[in-house]
């Protein structure tokens, strides 16, 4: 089925961490004192997309596993600097009894949330943006999901790095601009770059540039790894040092940066409702942790208002 509006593809954990940290405790209270900013925060962000994207569905990605064990065992690294020392990711403590409030409001509301076991909220909207019908938007603060890109389909990301009234709608030719490498070899470019936000060392000496300049002479990692056993290829001496010591490295790391486009979802109903689909219970909730206001702005979107 062809649509003309936009489906939205939210990474949830994404834009309620920035929620949290954008917006102080001290703002957003429950009658009790009970902190609501991240909630708060998501629900405005909601609205805000909603009124300026005018999309006709809408899907919000979650974390069922922040550090799925596959990826690990690929690259023990991977996020280890941000494994509490109880296990589990270091969260703030007043963050964490926020995300089931957000998955109530939204049920409430009838937008559709879903998560899979063993995996990440990136492998949920990378399934989502190939098995759902364009045009596609994906929204984050992500890096990793440039790699969604794809003018054929056509998927987008609406870049959220400086918030959501500045978002950088971005298409391949963006993606091109900004890193000097096509969508479909982002994730080359990062296992090259390496990411220290998800604890992937990269190349030693290989940065941004480098990365680039090598993609887009060899085609991406398979071609490198390749020329690297050609002494033809015209590798500086240095630069063919660093890349044969991370062989090993460059073996893994591309599985565990790219998105997976097959994980297992059940049936969604990604209509964007026009009105709550339970409004008492979305007014009770509204009520009792004092989101009145976000509520009604994103009820207001929904329903085409302006606010």
């Amino acid at each position: 089925m062809a649509h003309r509006q936009p489906i939205l593809l939210i990474d949830s954990p994404s834009l309620y961490f920035r929620a949290y940290f954008g917006i102080p405790e001290s703002a957003a209270k429950t009658g009790d004192g009970q902190p609501v900013n991240a909630v708060r925060g998501f629900l405005d962000m909601l609205a805000q997309l909603v009124r300026t994207r005018r999309p006709d569905r809408m899907i919000c990605a979650l974390d069922h596993d922040w550090r799925p064990a596959w990826r690990v065992e690929l690259l023990p690294s991977y996020k280890a600097h941000r494994v509490a020392p109880e296990g589990g990711e270091v969260v703030p403590d007043t963050l964490s009894p926020q995300v089931p409030m957000i998955l109530e409001v939204l049920d409430a509301l009838g937008i559709p949330a879903v998560g899979a076991d063993g995996y990440e909220a990136d492998d949920v909207l990378g399934t989502l943006s190939v098995t759902q019908p364009g045009p596609v938007e994906v929204v984050s603060g992500d890096r990793d999901l440039f790699q969604l890109v794809d003018d054929a389909h056509p998927v987008r990301l609406l870049y959220v790095g400086r918030g959501v009234a500045k978002l950088d709608d971005c298409d391949d030719a963006a993606v091109r601009t900004r890193y000097g490498v096509p969508a479909d070899r982002y994730a080359d470019f990062a296992a090259l770059r390496g990411d220290p936000s998800d604890g992937l060392p990269g190349v030693a000496g290989v940065g941004e540039k480098t990365a680039a300049r090598l993609i887009d002479r060899y085609g991406g990692l398979d071609g490198i790894l390749a020329a690297l056993d050609d002494p033809r290829s015209g590798f500086a001496p240095g630069l063919r040092a660093k890349l044969d010591a991370a062989r090993d490295y460059l073996a893994v790391a591309p599985k565990v940066v790219r998105v997976a486009t097959d994980v297992p979802l059940p049936e969604l109903d990604p209509a964007l409702p026009t009105s709550p689909a339970d409004p008492d219970r979305l007014l009770e909730l509204a009520q009792r942790w004092n989101l009145a206001g976000s509520c009604r702005r994103l009820v207001d979107a929904l329903a085409g208002g302006r606010s």
